[in-house]
């Protein structure tokens, strides 16, 4: 396990509902962190934060208002870092179609800018934070994502004696997270008391904001470096999320949006052939690596998945229903939720 004491931890993107929820872990985990800093670019939402985290009762957290896109600040920022998080994006896929090269430019040229500013710091590790959508991508987010998964695995081939050690996690939909469809569907039925549903067999990979900061600490504490890590979580269906928050409620199908797809997919076949499960999580190990596979495999017990295996949101052997959904909603979205 990492000792947190005396260091620095950075979140890009950090004002985000990840980022935020990464942000109290860490402080109520790991008090001893020297500095906990917040680099985003919304300083709104940073002066809002604040009033959430005072310096006089929380003094090692600090606020840096910047762009990933622009390296000088993030080598600024990482200078006397040990660990970094990489959390900022463009996430909405409809967004992301109407102006994709504001997309390329953040998720792109920005996960290469935190790269190339880690190598110019004295940064030791660094999880970068993908999404179902970089696998077999349809649209220009998850091409983005994938792109940037691609760039922080690779970093770890170009480090040289640097022991520095780069790798991702990749989830599903989380769970009251900005934009996400739960509290959109709240929202619709507390004004409209309609729920468009896109397309009724529609499926998602379902984790809640803690199952996403477990998986995140569980990277920055295990990499040995390149992987990308997988949890094993539920999926649900968008018409039990429609029936548990709206049951009364008109449903009306609008059809997908661009870029949408009907089931989304977190391992493809193709990467079969580099997956192993690790109990909790699978992992794609990179093609690769400077570190012996045999030690991997007896570090963590990890057992090769059959080739062909996939992981995708219609065939998964877990799912939530209707009133799982609802108990989840209260305990993770909102306490005072009725149906």
């Amino acid at each position: 396990m990492l000792d947190f004491k005396g260091k620095s931890i950075l979140i890009t993107g950090g004002t985000g509902s990840l980022g935020k929820a990464l942000t109290s872990h860490i402080l109520s985990k790991h008090p001893e962190v020297r500095r906990l800093i917040i680099f985003s670019r919304d300083e709104q939402k940073q002066f809002q934060m604040a009033q959430e985290y005072p310096v006089g009762k929380y003094p090692q957290i600090r606020f840096f208002v910047g762009d990933v896109r622009d390296k000088d600040r993030l080598i600024r920022a990482f200078k006397d870092v040990n660990y970094v998080i990489h959390a900022a994006a463009m996430k909405h896929v409809h967004i992301a179609e109407y102006n994709p090269e504001e997309c390329i430019k953040t998720n792109i040229g920005g996960a290469q800018n935190v790269v190339d500013a880690c190598f110019e710091t004295e940064v030791e590790r660094v999880v970068a934070l993908s999404t179902d959508k970089a696998c077999a991508p349809i649209n220009l987010y998850g091409a983005t994502k994938l792109t940037s998964d691609k760039l922080f695995v690779a970093a770890n081939n170009i480090k040289g004696n640097n022991p520095i050690r780069f790798s991702v996690v990749r989830y599903g939909n989380v769970m009251g997270s900005n934009g996400s469809v739960i509290p959109f569907f709240i929202e619709k039925k507390r004004k409209e008391g309609i729920l468009p549903i896109t397309d009724p067999s529609m499926t998602r990979f379902n984790i809640s904001l803690q199952g996403g900061v477990d998986m995140v600490m569980h990277a920055l504490n295990s990499a040995w470096g390149g992987e990308l890590f997988v949890p094993k979580i539920p999926s649900y269906k968008i018409m039990d999320v429609a029936e548990a928050i709206g049951p009364k409620c008109e449903k009306p199908i609008v059809g997908i949006r661009p870029g949408e797809k009907i089931h989304e997919e977190m391992i493809t076949p193709s990467d079969s052939y580099y997956t192993y499960d690790l109990g909790k999580y699978y992992v794609i190990l990179p093609a690769t690596h400077k570190w012996s596979l045999q030690n991997f495999i007896e570090t963590f017990d990890a057992k090769k998945v059959e080739e062909g295996f996939s992981y995708n949101s219609g065939n998964n052997h877990d799912w939530e229903t209707i009133d799982s959904m609802r108990e989840l909603i209260k305990e993770h979205v909102d306490p005072t939720f009725q149906e």
